[in-house]
């Protein structure tokens, strides 16, 4: 089975001053090279959670209690940090709702995009702004050398995002995690950034995971899903096998949910 990712038996835990609350609970799943896999599930579900352990960026309260998690081969959580600081932010990669709060608003879009490819190629300044410049184009925002002199304020969060992605695809990624990417957007602008992210990962050929509480988002982006609930992986499958004969009662309601918002 060609996986670029494998977890195995991964439980996570909170920790408060007088208890501990399991986060997540023995789930395993894999990402093959070159797919698309999607994470659904409500909100609490132990989603995110799973996909910030990947490169050990938890919250400070949480902590991995078991398991293992390989990328090429390696296990993530026995890296030495130092090695894993190559890997995260270069060969995996982030982008989260909301991109605004993850740009700076003090520095104009194009500098911010500059500083991120200066950060990764021995390049000079020139160079990296033509860079930058080439991959808003690539996003597929138009006049990008006018984007180039704005500030995340001036513009749309639909905008935002599209640099955001800039940003992630800088250092030619091989997996990609996107968490819940497109709330907070209009339908028009979650259409086109999920073909963004459709069409960049076919043309540029990286790995990805999809994480969505709407089970019509993943429909419309991934080849397989794995259904969480209540920090277990329920149900996985490809979509059309999902969708035909959903399982778990969970499942079941996030299938009949999305045929009454499409009929």
């Amino acid at each position: 089975m060609n996986n670029l990712l494998e977890i195995k038996n991964l439980e996570i835990e909170f920790r408060g001053p007088k208890k501990r609350i399991p986060a997540v609970e023995g789930i395993s799943l894999a990402v093959r090279k070159n797919e698309i896999v999607g994470i659904v599930g409500e909100s609490g579900s132990g989603k995110t959670v799973t996909t910030l352990a990947i490169t050990r960026i938890l919250p400070s309260t949480a902590q991995v209690t078991r398991g293992e998690i390989f990328f090429e081969g390696n296990d993530l959580l026995k890296m030495p940090e130092e090695e894993l600081r190559h890997i995260r932010g270069t060969k995996i990669v982030y982008i989260f709702q909301e991109a605004t709060m993850y740009l700076n608003p003090l520095l104009t879009v194009g500098a911010q995009v500059a500083e991120t490819i200066l950060l990764h190629f021995r390049c000079s300044q020139k160079e990296a702004k033509h860079k930058a410049q080439e991959l808003l184009r690539k996003v597929c925002l138009p006049r990008p050398e006018e984007i180039m002199l704005d500030y995340p304020h001036q513009l749309s969060g639909g905008m935002n995002q599209r640099i955001m992605i800039a940003h992630v695809l800088c250092s030619t990624p091989q997996l990609l995690i996107a968490d819940e990417p497109t709330a907070n957007l209009d339908l028009d602008t979650e259409e086109e950034i999920l073909n963004l992210i459709f069409n960049l990962q076919k043309e540029l050929g990286f790995s990805c995971i999809f994480i969505s509480h709407n089970l019509g988002l993943i429909k419309r982006l991934c080849q397989r899903v794995y259904v969480m609930y209540r920090g277990k992986i329920v149900e996985e499958g490809a979509l059309s096998e999902i969708f035909a004969q959903p399982i778990h009662p969970h499942t079941q309601a996030l299938v009949n949910a999305h045929l009454r918002l499409t009929e």
